[in-house]
């Protein structure tokens, strides 16, 4: 079963992130605390969107997925951005990967987004594998670009002051 998040799933998505994190080798990065997540998922102004597995027999929490709209000015239409996909380790292979992904087409579809994007770590070849079987394009010559820490203290710094507000 798939089903929209709610705040009580929050310290099940919080675990998650973290086995997320740890078999993505930065367990050190997942810093995320509850009440963060609390306020991004379910704040006065939501910053993402929660999909949940449960597992049909035992109705434990499988997975989830997380997600974002996000903007083409190419296409000038929206589009999804999925920023974790994870499946438990023991719940594997029953189908609750292939049900997070087709519930999030479908929500794409009723929106109107025309891309639903995600990135993979190159050395996750059970996950590209995966993608690859439901039609999903790897595009390789676009490369993740971050600044964090201090290269983004120090741009933010060389900004000229400007009438912006926070988000």
């Amino acid at each position: 079963m798939i089903r929209e998040a709610t705040v009580d799933d929050v310290p099940e998505i919080r675990s998650m992130i973290r086995e997320l994190a740890a078999y993505e080798r930065a367990a050190e990065q997942a810093r995320a605390t509850e009440e963060q997540l609390r306020e991004a998922l379910f704040g006065a102004h939501p910053a993402a969107r929660v999909l949940i597995a449960e597992d049909d027999g035992s109705g434990a929490i499988a997975g989830f997925a997380l997600w974002f709209p996000r903007f083409s000015t190419w296409t000038g239409t929206r589009g999804m951005h999925l920023e974790d996909l994870y499946v438990r380790p023991h719940t594997r292979g029953a189908g609750h990967g292939r049900a997070l992904l087709a519930a999030l087409a479908r929500i794409c579809r009723e929106n109107g987004f025309e891309r639903f994007e995600w990135v993979v770590l190159d050395w996750n070849e059970p996950a590209i594998a995966f993608y690859e079987s439901l039609g999903a394009e790897l595009l390789e010559e676009w490369r993740v670009c971050r600044l964090t820490g201090g290269p983004l203290e120090e741009l933010a710094a060389r900004a000229p002051a400007s009438g912006s507000r926070a988000l």
